[in-house]
């Protein structure tokens, strides 16, 4: 009798440690930003121009399943930092801004995608204050997992 409870018990054991194991059934992985490819851009340390357009673009990859991503540029004239590349751009003196390029958009991707070429043109105003800024990128999967990818660039 004692070697069946003995028995029951282990198999007890066993099936309650194989059942607190393994895939729980959520997304527990973060999404990735990739900004690497030949097309994608701005770069760390791209220059662009006011009164023109450029394109951003990159590629965005989940696990699971993509849900938004976000753009925002910013000006960086006090040279704070948030940047996620390791080279260091060659910064302007520190100024005061007068007419800073603010720019916060956010993009829905279609359901169900886990890959997304992304590209959103950007036109720069002709009247913005040139320097240094930052630029951006969040990319927020269906779980609410979150990347972000921080760059340097400057106006001309």
């Amino acid at each position: 009798m004692k070697k069946q409870i003995k028995n029951i018990l282990l198999l007890l054991l066993f099936a309650f440690l194989f059942s607190c194991t393994g895939d729980n059934g959520k997304d527990d992985e973060m999404p990735v930003i990739d900004m690497t490819g030949d097309t994608a851009f701005p770069q760390n340390c791209a220059t662009v121009y006011r009164g023109g357009n450029f394109t951003f673009a990159a590629t965005f990859t989940d696990n699971e399943a993509l849900g938004s991503f976000s753009i925002e540029i910013h000006n960086n004239f006090d040279h704070h930092t948030h940047s996620t590349d390791i080279a260091d751009c060659e910064m302007e003196p520190v100024k005061s801004p007068v007419n800073p390029l603010l720019f916060i958009e956010e993009f829905d991707i279609p359901e169900g995608q886990r890959i997304y070429e992304a590209s959103v043109g950007i036109a720069i105003p002709a009247d913005v204050d040139t320097g240094d800024y930052h630029f951006m990128v969040r990319v927020t999967d269906a779980e609410g997992w979150q990347a972000l990818k921080g760059i340097s660039f400057k106006i001309i």
